[in-house]
């Protein structure tokens, strides 16, 4: 399965079956988290059977459902971790599609984790993981030329990137930043200060990279 095929089927999911996650599973998610923490400087934590996070009102009201896996991004104080969390977030929450999982990502409607928060850094949010009890619906998404300079005559490389940025998950499904390109520099940016508009630019940079292709581009 393609990088494209993974974006289109990952979709938003709530409600979990029981199913406990394999060890064959976990030991792939494990190896890949400490990669990642490894090349985004982050402190990702991931919680297996663990239900006491989404046993509260608040994740209730956020209309969860047997959730009793969690990961957790975490990373130092500093002024680009929402826009990490959100790009290496969502390459975790893309390979645990790959791998037949389900995910959410859960800004405020959980409880307490489990996460062991250093001194000088922060939890910036949480995604739930499991077996869904269903794979999600597709949400909806703004006009392709309200979050790109998109013109008829750019290249290949440019449209896909921006076919899958219109996949990316965001908060409340704001689609709040804007992608422009000159030449092979492509410039991202957010276009609301809005809580979580830097997480969501994260996660769309990363659908960008994948649908382009890295060898075509650079970040302005």
């Amino acid at each position: 399965m393609d990088a494209f095929e993974v974006m289109k089927e990952r979709h938003s999911v709530r409600q979990y079956t029981d199913k406990r996650i394999e060890e064959k599973t976990r030991a792939i998610l494990n190896d890949y988290i400490e990669e990642l923490n490894t090349e985004g400087k982050l402190n990702i934590q991931i919680f297996y059977d663990e239900p006491e996070c989404f046993n509260s009102m608040m994740a209730r009201y956020g209309h969860f459902e047997n959730v009793n896996n969690y990961i957790a991004m975490v990373g130092p104080k500093e002024k680009s971790l929402d826009e990490r969390c959100g790009y290496y977030g969502e390459k975790l929450v893309l390979k645990a599609q790959e791998l037949g999982l389900n995910t959410c990502w859960v800004g405020l409607t959980h409880g307490k984790t489990k996460t062991v928060v250093k001194r000088g850094e922060k939890e910036t949010i949480i995604i739930s993981l499991g077996y869904g009890k269903t794979q999600g619906v597709p949400h909806h998404s703004k006009d392709i030329r309200k979050i790109a300079d998109l013109k008829d005559d750019d290249p290949e490389w440019y449209r896909r990137g921006i076919e899958a940025v219109l996949l990316a998950p965001t908060a409340i499904n704001q689609q709040k930043f804007y992608f422009s390109r000159k030449d092979n520099i492509v410039s991202a940016s957010s276009t609301s200060h809005a809580a979580y508009t830097r997480m969501d630019l994260g996660i769309a940079k990363c659908h960008f990279e994948l649908g382009a292709g890295k060898e075509n581009f650079r970040w302005k």
